[in-house]
């Protein structure tokens, strides 16, 4: 809370902070509280994470508790920044960006001994605000929370999301819109960009520094190898390369993805104007900003390797003695990302079409399915879903074909299918089983998520998203009661756009 003189004065509310980005040098961020709030409401707690966390949700829940969630006060122990970092922006770079929006409250040590930020987003300007309020509007805080919450359970890398809470003040965008704060929890806020920061400036002392902390905070065994900033580059490369193959096996799609959004520990971060395909189209864009389809979900992994280009050419200085030397190392890094990626793609497409080996033609298999699913309009998540239906019972195609608008051309590649099938020893019990523990059932749809977000800005009313949270809790479980959740739009969404919350 804040004194008589405007200070801030840390409350005890049991944050076992240990901060170790705040011990790098000055330069490395803005020091500053955020900026409090009119009247903050608590909206959403995540218990599960918050007890994940080692901290208690009963006191994160109380009054001391929503004004450290809202950015009113400071929990003892906390030393809240603004972490720099630079970034390409839809190609262009900006050597200066830096959190706008966002004051880093501190780390903690988890459970499972895995250290994680907790953020503030929306918690007020900051010296990287660029003429920004610093504000957030509460529809993208509860779709960031909603969504990320989702891919957590789907068991993609992902920042999670501890809290939400109303912030009683308006903010403007298109329109006034009410405030909201979203606590934001991440292995940490490390991007491509952080080291784009320093690289601009040839501050190479600064990129040994974050590199040095980088690798023991997130690939402690590269530190072993006898070149380990070659091996540090090798893990974040591979690690990419893991998670945009599970965006794409989930048709999800990020929607902006610059460097200072891609983040070195290899987990999903920053969801702006991000989106699940309804019916599949490799084309598909929903960012109203994004005009030239840069990132539509088939760009996906043509420019994760772009970014991560960009990433390579700022660990030069530490990679060799020469630039020649260095600029080959980091070469042959990044060649790497193209077969780690199309293994874990092919991979997880051979679970989602029920096959438990590996045979060369599966690639093909899978592409003709992908292709067939395009040209006739079939729905994503479903198609996969119904599928294991019918590995388990062929009498149950129906639930496939009703997908396509030719349902013949799913027949034609269903015969191809099950001669693969045939070849492998478990029955359909077991398959049908292993489809649908890897094939949700339920996704955030797009008009759900409207649904929920216009009832809690119109109307104050937050019992949609609670519905909506809790069939996405259990994505692959079918719940009888819940079975318009699993059903896409049925009105044209064509031109469903999605909006960032700046």
């Amino acid at each position: 809370m804040a004194n008589d003189s405007g200070l801030f004065v840390p409350v005890d509310t049991a944050f076992p902070f240990d901060n170790s980005y705040a011990r790098l040098p000055e330069r490395f961020y803005a020091r500053l509280p955020p900026t409090p709030v009119a009247a903050p409401r608590l909206l959403k707690l995540n218990y599960a994470l918050a007890r994940q966390l080692g901290l208690d949700p009963d006191v994160l829940s109380s009054p001391n508790g929503v004004a450290i969630l809202a950015g009113n006060r400071l929990a003892q122990g906390s030393q809240p920044i603004a972490l720099a970092y630079a970034g390409h922006q839809f190609g262009g770079f900006s050597p200066q960006l830096g959190d706008g929006r966002a004051i880093l409250l501190g780390e903690v040590i988890d459970r499972d001994g895995v250290r994680r930020d907790i953020q503030l987003k929306g918690s007020g300007p900051t010296p990287f605000s660029r003429r920004g309020d610093g504000r957030a509007a509460l529809g993208p805080v509860l779709r960031e929370y909603l969504v990320s919450e989702a891919m957590f359970v789907l068991g993609i890398p992902t920042t999670r999301s501890l809290a939400a809470v109303s912030t009683g003040e308006p903010v403007w965008r298109e329109a006034e819109l009410p405030g909201a704060v979203l606590t934001r929890v991440a292995s940490s806020h490390i991007r491509v960009g952080t080291f784009q920061f320093f690289a601009a400036r040839e501050d190479v002392e600064a990129l040994r520094l974050l590199a040095d902390h980088a690798i023991d905070r997130h690939y402690p065994e590269a530190r072993k190898a006898a070149q380990p900033y070659r091996a540090f580059y090798e893990q974040v490369v591979a690690r990419q390369a893991n998670l945009i193959a599970q965006w794409m096996l989930v048709g999800f799609i990020h929607g902006v993805m610059n460097t200072d959004n891609s983040s070195i520990s290899g987990e999903t971060i920053d969801y702006g104007p991000c989106a699940f395909m309804d019916a599949y189209d490799p084309s598909t864009v929903f960012s109203s900003i994004d005009t030239q389809g840069r990132y539509a979900y088939i760009n996906q992994p043509r420019i994760a390797p772009w970014n991560l280009a960009r990433f390579g050419e700022t660990l030069l200085p530490l990679l060799a003695d020469t630039s020649d030397a260095a600029l080959a190392i980091a070469n042959e890094v990044l060649a790497t990302f193209q077969p780690l990626y199309a293994a874990a793609l092919l991979a997880g497409l051979r679970r989602k079409l029920g096959l438990f080996t590996a045979e060369e033609g599966d690639s093909v298999l899978a592409e003709d399915l992908l292709k067939a699913m395009a040209a006739n309009q079939a729905d994503f998540t479903l198609t996969f879903r119904r599928l294991g239906d019918a590995a388990g019972d062929p009498a149950r195609d129906a639930g496939v074909r009703d997908q396509f608008l030719d349902p013949a051309v799913f027949d034609a590649w269903a015969v191809r299918w099950r001669e693969r099938l045939a070849r492998e020893p478990q029955d359909g019990v077991a398959r049908r089983a292993a489809m649908h523990a890897t094939n949700p059932l339920y996704i955030p749809r797009n008009h759900r998520v409207e649904a929920v977000l216009a009832a809690a800005i119109e109307r104050d009313d937050y019992a949609p998203f609670e519905e909506l949270m809790m069939v996405l809790a259990r994505p692959f479980e079918e719940r009888p009661e819940f079975a318009a959740y699993a059903e896409p739009p049925t009105d044209d969404m064509s031109s469903y756009k999605t909006f960032c919350g700046t």
